[in-house]
Parts: C-alpha cells; structure tokens; sequence
C-alpha cells in the first residue's frame, strides 16, 4: 500500500505537469513533512487510526520536495526532475525531463507512423489538465501538451504514459482520461491555488 500511495503522485502527476524548479521552494524539511503526511493517509486507509473525515493538506513545495529527496528510486527509468504546480480549480501543471531514447528502444503501442521516431535526447514535457476526482476515483483530462515548448499532441502523451505506467498486469499501461481508483480509501482530491487537498 505505501508503495501504491508513492507511486501514484510520481506515475499520475509527474505525466501532468511541471515548471523550472527554482521556482519553487524545495527542502529536505518539505519532503520529511511529506513523507509524515504519507504515513498518516496510509494509516487512515488501514484503519489504524480512528475513523474519520480526514482532510490532509499537501503545499506544492511539499510535493517538490519529496520529489526531489524521495523520489529518485521510485521514478521510472528514463523519467527525471518532476515537478508540480497547482493552479486551482481542478487544474495543475506538471514537467519532466524525459529521455526520449529509452522510450524509443520500446515498441510502438499506437500502431502505423510512430512521432516518437523522429525525436531523441533528454528533453522537458510540460502537461497541463485537469484532475477530475470524487467516490473514490479520479481522472485526469489533459489539456495542453508541450515538448521542448512546442505543442504536441495528446497521443504522443499516450506513448509515454503507456511505457512508463505498464505492468505485467496491465502491459499497455494507462489511458489518458481514463478513472482510476484512488488509494488508501481517499475519497478525492481537490486541487486548489498551490495545494491539493487529500479527502479520506
């Protein structure tokens, strides 16, 4: 379950959004208050604390910071330097280093021309949407798509979402767009102005 609850903000938002990390404040302080608040939900899914609405708060800078000092082992390979803004209403911003190679040496999962083929190197996607979340499930419905700052289209999205998300279950990975259950019993997520909110 822990493991569950690390990588879903680094599977589902670093594939949504990301900005230049020196615009933010990011500090070994910020993750450990992180991984405390972590703990906290995972205890509450199990049951090991009273039962009860709980309502835990995570600063952007909180969630940089875990990325930043906690996150390393569980990226997927190929995957560096997420980072998240929330800009409110559902809305967040997330970007990533990705190394376009490692992606490239997978076979294609969209079928026919493959865009992918055309480009190389490590180099920074920018995701925008909006995170859509309630009754235990969520989904992400992207907006905007940006390589190296040029816009794209969502399916190229889709070729990286699906090789960094599958598994042995689920060997085409994720869906953009489609729900996904929530872990540890939270109910949904509210994004706010440089915060989400976890509801359990």
């Amino acid at each position: 379950m822990l493991m569950t609850l690390h990588r879903l903000p680094v599977i589902a938002i670093a594939l949504a959004t990301l900005i230049p990390l020196d615009a933010a404040v990011v500090s070994r302080e910020g993750a450990d208050i992180l991984d405390g608040k972590i703990d906290r939900i995972r205890q509450q899914g199990a049951g090991l604390t009273e039962t009860r609405t709980l309502r835990t708060q995570v600063s952007e800078d909180e969630l940089n910071s875990w990325f930043m000092y906690r996150a390393q082992p569980l990226l997927p390979e190929g995957l560096t330097e997420p980072h998240v803004t929330f800009a409110g209403d559902g809305v967040l911003t997330a970007q990533a280093i990705v190394d376009l190679e490692s992606v490239m040496q997978q076979p294609s999962t969209g079928g026919g021309f493959d865009p992918l083929s055309l480009l190389g190197g490590k180099v920074p996607v920018t995701v925008t949407g909006v995170l859509r979340s309630g009754d235990g499930v969520a989904h992400l419905e992207v907006q905007t798509v940006l390589l190296s700052g040029f816009p794209v289209p969502v399916s190229l999205l889709q070729e990286l979402a699906t090789y960094y998300s599958r598994t042995p279950e689920r060997p085409m990975g994720i869906r953009l767009g489609e729900a996904f259950e929530l872990p540890a019993g939270i109910r949904r997520i509210d994004v706010g102005p440089g915060q989400a909110v976890v509801v359990q």
